[in-house]
């Protein structure tokens, strides 16, 4: 994985790859590599780098003419970055050239066979493989060779192909990662994110599992990996090409924090009934019988979605008083869960894409599970897997570290809960009171984030910690875990999160004036316990940063957050850590947008 773009028309395509890929750069990678043909052109012009973007264009040579490329950024599973890992990977008799996304997990066996009949590999990758076997395919069109490699693989992939002897196409195909057509003037683009189509269109196919398609200039079609036509029908992407930019702010991380006003007002937008105190999600697709009938909720999530689903489990007994909880989605599809026909199954994730928890949609929906998705990206994979869901309308999140995506999943949480809540024995009261409290979220979130100055100068004090703990209690230990999460993504520093509850189990050995404690203090029923545990790290002479309503005396520094409803204080309370964690790397001198080993759409295992 991580990055493919493709183009087939008549401009110059190089160019067009390169901004392509400069606009993937979000989604992490260790090297990158691109290459051209024509109809006019004799076989395959490649060039790759270890490195970024602009390393491999300062390697392009002023004549690397083509009509027709594919280009790809490498994020590093099978080998160590390297410009011969890079890929496109290119067949010895340089008539083939592949980039692919995901992992051939039969890569070795295959590998073994292929050396044993005299072919020589360059790389370490598991890609090269499939490019070899398309190489030695002797069907007679491009389309078939890449059909029969595929049956040769197991695993997961998004692939773009290019071959010589058929310089007017590329054929691509999709089994767990994404792949998505643009649909252009007498030309057509192919890339795994939409943000590297938007600059030039936006009419997009996005391909199922399973299927594949083939790109000339004028024309694409699509097909199973069998061979059986398929219909494919353009949609409008709804974000343009500006979305993707920075607009004026100096880190995309920055900005999206400073868009999570503007984002929380959208996922209400057109949602609140006030006539019944409720919601509208008809995105659901589940009556109020089918509501009522629900007796239980699992959440599965990976990293900061497995956050958000915590908060979202805990709104959900609270106000529908139906029994919730969240689990990771990579633990959950392995340890073969009961799987009861009773559960209403919501799957989260930002892309819509994550491989483990679009697997365990997979497996629920073959027992007969019903499973809705909350993502951000329509027409993703998950949104399409499940039988309902929502749309958490955050925006294009460019910067690997999660943030308004995760407060706008936690919003949707909330919507959700309503909903239940208000088919079952939730009051008029209660609803208008949520409905109260979520209208002036957006209006509480500004407030924060303009004490950017003061949480940037408590970040300098702490950017030379070699350790935080995190601490909160119920509604307040889930925000601590995913503040400790966003500190250990950006800055690098390790973290942990504890409930505060147990820190007389054994984490107060830990407490000593080099190991500071940030401290989630709601105002609620649960004050005075918070407090009890900020007595005893004080009592150890340790350092304490409270998030809390009120100015906490046992803290040495206190954030100040709005209050609003007890149940919605986990959505507003993680805000300001989000900040902390922003400016604690950014006076480590961090890649703030890119941090290191990590990638934005986790589409492999």
């Amino acid at each position: 994985m991580c990055g493919i773009v493709g183009y087939i028309g008549k401009r110059d395509v190089a160019p067009l790859l390169l901004e392509g890929l400069q606009r993937l750069e979000y989604r992490g990678y260790d090297s990158a590599g691109i290459v051209v043909t024509s109809p006019k052109t004799a076989g395959l012009k490649m060039v790759k780098a270890k490195g970024r973007v602009r390393d491999l264009e300062a390697k392009v040579p002023a004549r690397f003419k083509g009509t027709t490329g594919i280009a790809h950024t490498r994020w590093a599973t099978h080998g160590a970055p390297s410009d011969v890992n890079a890929h496109p990977h290119m067949s010895a008799d340089n008539k083939v050239a592949v980039v692919h996304n995901g992992i051939i997990d039969n890569a070795a066996e295959l590998r073994k066979k292929l050396e044993a009949e005299g072919v020589e590999f360059l790389s370490e990758t598991d890609t090269e493989v499939l490019t070899h076997l398309v190489a030695r395919s002797q069907a007679e069109t491009l389309e078939e060779k890449v059909r029969q490699a595929l049956r040769a693989v197991e695993g997961t992939y998004g692939i773009a192909v290019m071959h010589a002897d058929f310089p007017d196409r590329i054929v691509v195909a999709r089994n767990g990662s994404p792949v998505v057509l643009g649909i252009g003037e007498k030309e057509m683009f192919v890339a795994s994110d939409v943000a590297a189509l938007v600059a030039h269109t936006r009419q997009i196919v996005t391909l199922d599992d399973g299927e594949m398609a083939t790109l000339k200039a004028d024309d694409f079609r699509t097909y199973t990996t069998e061979g059986t036509r398929t219909t494919a029908e353009p949609t409008i992407v709804e974000w343009e090409a500006e979305s993707y930019d920075m607009g004026g702010h100096d880190t995309y991380m920055h900005k999206e924090i400073h868009e999570q006003a503007d984002a929380v007002d959208r996922v209400l937008r057109g949602r609140i009934d006030d006539r019944f105190s409720t919601v509208h999600l008809g995105g659901l697709n589940l009556d109020a019988r089918e509501a009522r009938a629900v007796r239980r909720v699992k959440i599965l999530g990976c990293g900061t979605s497995y956050h958000a689903g915590m908060i979202g489990a805990q709104m959900i007994e609270e106000l529908a008083r139906i029994p919730a909880d969240a689990e990771p989605a990579s633990e959950f599809r392995y340890r073969n869960a009961v799987v009861d026909p009773d559960t209403l199954y919501v799957a989260v994730s930002q892309s819509g894409e994550t491989y483990d928890v679009l697997a365990a949609v997979q497996e629920l929906k073959r027992k007969g599970a019903r499973v809705l998705g909350i993502v951000n990206v329509v027409g993703s994979a998950i949104a399409r897997e499940a039988d309902g869901g929502m749309y958490v309308h955050a925006g294009p999140e460019v910067c690997v570290v999660s943030t308004k995506c995760f407060t706008n999943t936690t919003v949707a949480f909330a919507l959700l809960a309503l909903h239940l809540g208000r088919t079952r024995d939730l009051s008029v009261r209660d609803g208008k009171r949520i409905i109260e409290g979520l209208r002036r979220l957006p209006a509480q979130i500004s407030e924060i984030l303009k004490q950017e100055e003061d949480i940037k100068q408590l970040a300098d004090q702490f950017a030379d910690a070699r350790s935080m703990l995190f601490i909160g209690r119920v509604r307040g230990y889930p925000v601590a875990r995913e503040a400790s999460l966003k500190l250990k993504e950006v800055s690098y520093i390790h973290a942990e999160a504890y409930p505060a509850s147990e820190l007389k189990h054994g984490p107060l050995a830990l407490i000593e004036p080099a190991l500071p404690t940030v401290a989630i203090v709601p105002d609620d029923d649960l004050l005075e316990k918070n407090r009890a545990a900020m007595e005893e790290i004080k009592a150890r002479s340790g350092k304490i940063v409270a998030v809390a309503h009120r100015e906490q005396e046992k803290a040495d520094h206190t954030i100040v957050v709005p209050k609003n409803e007890d149940e919605l204080d986990p959505i507003l309370m993680g805000i300001p850590l989000q900040l902390l964690a922003y400016h604690t790397a950014l006076a480590l001198g961090r890649d703030i947008d890119k941090p290191r080993n990590l990638a934005k759409s986790v589409t492999v295992e």
